[in-house]
């Protein structure tokens, strides 16, 4: 009896919790990029704005959520597999919800705060995506031990490959973060199709002696 009491509340908070983010990804998916607004989340949950933050405590907590949420969805649509990386649909469908992109971004750059609500969410994110692109990297760039094998002991010894992974891991979620911001204010531009083309001009150089910035002074300007 007291534990089905416990759960009847908290089902029901959970369930409420689901309802508002579920209102929130559709009102954001739909919004372009003009932005959403509690009230318009809790208009479609059927709640008052107050009841809509008191399941998550401040609005930045429910976009924080919202943007959680996103992620799940997109994990159970392509898997959290290696190819789910590679699979440039996915920012295919971001661009079909500007909303959400411009979400994205906008509490990207208000997280750097640490204080702010999000902040510990985007730097796990990053941690995970990080880790997850470099291995995945280091899957695909197989020619690394083989290459160093002619190398004379005068050249300088090139970077490890995990140390060449985390380095294209890096510039390639920066170039994914940088593309949601100019295609926001070009939409003309095809964010697909250029990381594509990063990620296919990345990897032949990571599998080769020296990866940039290996090797010698910097290129002179």
């Amino acid at each position: 009896m007291t534990t089905r009491g416990r759960r009847g509340p908290y089902a029901k908070s959970a369930a409420k919790r689901q309802l508002i983010l579920d209102a929130a990804l559709a009102a954001y998916a739909e919004a372009g990029t003009r932005g959403v607004s509690v009230r318009d989340i809790a208009e479609r949950a059927g709640l008052t704005d107050a009841g809509v933050l008191h399941h998550f405590g401040s609005r930045e907590a429910l976009l924080t959520a919202v943007l959680e949420a996103r992620d799940i969805a997109a994990a159970e649509r392509y898997g959290n597999d290696r190819e789910a990386l590679w699979n440039p649909e996915m920012l295919t469908d971001n661009a079909a919800t500007p909303g959400l992109v411009k979400l994205f971004v906008d509490l990207a750059a208000a997280a750097a705060e640490p204080e702010h609500p999000a902040h510990e969410f985007f730097t796990e994110r990053y941690r995970i995506l990080r880790q997850r692109l470099s291995d995945a990297i280091t899957s695909e760039t197989s020619g690394s031990e083989a290459s160093t094998a002619g190398r004379v002991a005068t050249e300088p010894a090139p970077a490890e490959p995990a140390d060449r992974a985390d380095w294209a891991a890096r510039i390639l979620l920066a170039a994914t973060d940088g593309l949601q911001l100019q295609w926001l204010l070009d939409p003309s531009i095809d964010m697909a199709a250029d990381l594509t083309r990063l990620r296919d001009a990345l990897l032949p150089v990571l599998d080769g002696p020296t990866a940039p910035g290996e090797g010698g002074p910097p290129a002179q300007p």
